[in-house]
């Protein structure tokens, strides 16, 4: 199938799109035993959040609480019975790691700002639409469901459709390619029988008038 019949005439593939990395592999189920363990998990934390009426902020919590406890026991015990201390990796932030984060939260953050500014002194019109859209959407959707259950609702979705896209990728173009054309040629047709006359009769009165 020839570029022009593809979706947005792309010429690259799916597993291009997303990378081509570890993150490709896994959302395109090519390491299927790691994409099947991050939904495994992911579904038992989500259980585990619905049914024992724990927050995220209280589990991740009581969690540090007993490493922290263990991991305190265990370095008293192995001092009292002249054992060697719990294997921990030395926790250190070099200064280049940190320089890194920092400048690319800048960075992003800069852009949004300026993104913001545009939008509020009315100079981009269109993502002005984009956002108050995106904004709407996530309120609406906010309402029906809470941030946990949207939250793996849309991990399932990235893992199973671009999955599920890749592998009846010939048909779905296809189909995709003849609605385009189909909704174009009414929208054509809707032009020309409707449209253009309204146009045609609003330059007529106003020549009028």
């Amino acid at each position: 199938m020839g570029s022009s019949d593809r979706l947005f005439n792309r010429q690259r593939t799916v597993h291009q799109i997303l990378g081509g990395g570890l993150v490709a592999d896994v959302m395109l189920w090519r390491q299927k035993n790691l994409t099947v363990g991050i939904l495994l998990v992911t579904l038992a934390a989500w259980v585990v959040f619905e049914l024992s009426g724990y927050t995220l902020l209280s589990l991740v919590s009581s969690v540090f609480l007993l490493l922290v406890s263990i991991l305190f026991l265990w370095a008293k015990s192995a001092a009292i019975l002249n054992r060697p201390a719990p294997p921990l990796p030395d926790l250190y932030l070099s200064e280049e790691i940190v320089n890194e984060v920092a400048a690319f939260i800048r960075t992003r953050t800069n852009t949004l700002l300026q993104v913001s500014q545009d939008i509020a002194l009315g100079k981009d019109s269109k993502m002005f639409f984009k956002v108050a859209a995106c904004l709407w959407l996530i309120s609406f959707v906010g309402g029906l469901t809470d941030f946990l259950t949207l939250g793996y609702i849309s991990l399932v979705i990235v893992l199973i459709v671009p999955a599920l896209y890749e592998q009846y990728e010939d048909n779905i173009d296809r189909y995709s390619m003849m609605s385009y054309r189909k909704l174009r040629l009414l929208y054509m047709k809707l032009d020309d029988e409707c449209i253009s006359k309204v146009q045609k009769w609003i330059l007529e009165k106003r020549k009028l008038s």
